[in-house]
């Protein structure tokens, strides 16, 4: 039995602490067993939140011995942490166990210096204070979420959705993840990768935008040999008229569009065949395999082969 430790702090924010209590909850293996038994603690037997009181079944000693602890997001303006919870934190993370926040928890796990060093997020109209407040931390604005091996942080709310079901994957697996993502109606985010990176869901296109049916072109000939002259070409415009219009459409330029698109199908790959790294990185449209392992590392922060290990369905195991 896998212990999380859910943090209740005082003026915590209902649904970064619901979240984890909503998803852990309802993992459940082939067998039908439960594999998580969550914990809601905090060092008072009560704390308010948003007009409402919660309370708080057990005491900071749950973090003793808990698998996984999560620090929820809490109101602007909450008083920080006290001394005992920091340094319970701190001890949680010495032994082992794996601390993530969700949303504003950055600031509290920043707190303990547990960060110090590595690479975080928060939501992104904090991040600019999480920076300013804790310089020994590189902050990350744009991602979903930050994995640190065992030291996890996420962007806002559903972000937090995102990265309770990445830990369930890292613990039993995409076809485990997949159905707690069907229970809490959500899709499973699979752009996560191993390291501290995981590689973006392409921007949002506005619904009746000029380049959509590009877009679904270019998602249907990932595997062809691509050009920026041959995008433009099918879009029937000029390379610089397409170019600056896919910027102002997509938010990103038709080359890092491209390549993130063949990235993420290579991860669906990995997860879901047990086609070769040679056949994928063809399949994906990279020239060699040698440059499909360097773009991938170099997107996906791990190596085919690690990701696959990681990640890999588990019918196909």
């Amino acid at each position: 039995m896998h212990t999380v430790a859910v943090l209740a702090l005082d003026r915590v924010i209902p649904f970064d602490l619901a979240t984890p209590l909503e998803v852990f909850t309802r993992v459940r293996l082939p067998d039908g067993r439960r594999p998580y038994q969550v914990r809601v603690c905090g060092p008072g037997a009560q704390v308010p939140a948003a007009g409402f009181v919660i309370t708080i079944p057990w005491g900071l000693e749950a973090l003793a011995d808990a698998d996984t602890v999560i620090v929820p997001g809490r109101a602007e303006g909450a008083p920080p942490p006290g001394a005992e919870v920091l340094e319970a934190l701190r001890q949680a993370a010495a032994r082992g166990a794996r601390v993530a926040s969700i949303c504003a928890g950055a600031f509290d796990l920043a707190l303990t210096g547990l960060l110090d060093g590595l690479a975080a997020t928060t939501h992104w109209a904090a991040a600019p204070a999480l920076a300013r407040c804790f310089p020994a931390v590189e902050v990350r604005p744009d991602v979903l979420y930050v994995d640190n091996g065992r030291l996890l942080t996420s962007a806002g709310a559903s972000a937090g959705l995102d990265l309770c079901l990445h830990m369930i994957r890292r613990d039993f697996g995409s076809a485990v993840a997949a159905q707690a993502a069907r229970l809490a109606v959500t899709p499973l985010e699979r752009e996560g990768g191993q390291a501290q990176f995981i590689v973006h869901p392409q921007p949002p296109v506005p619904q009746g935008a000029t380049l959509e049916p590009v877009l679904v072109w270019l998602e249907e000939h990932l595997g062809d040999a691509l050009t920026l002259d041959l995008m433009a070409r099918h879009s029937g415009m000029s390379g610089r008229t397409f170019s600056r219009r896919f910027r102002e459409q997509t938010g990103t330029t038709p080359l890092q569009w491209l390549l993130r698109a063949r990235i993420r199908r290579a991860q669906f790959l990995l997860e879901n065949t047990d086609h070769t790294v040679e056949r994928i990185a063809g399949q994906v449209g990279f020239g060699s395999s040698a440059a499909f392992r360097e773009r991938f590392k170099r997107v996906a922060g791990t190596s085919p082969h690690r990701y696959r290990a990681a990640f890999r369905s588990s019918e196909h195991t």
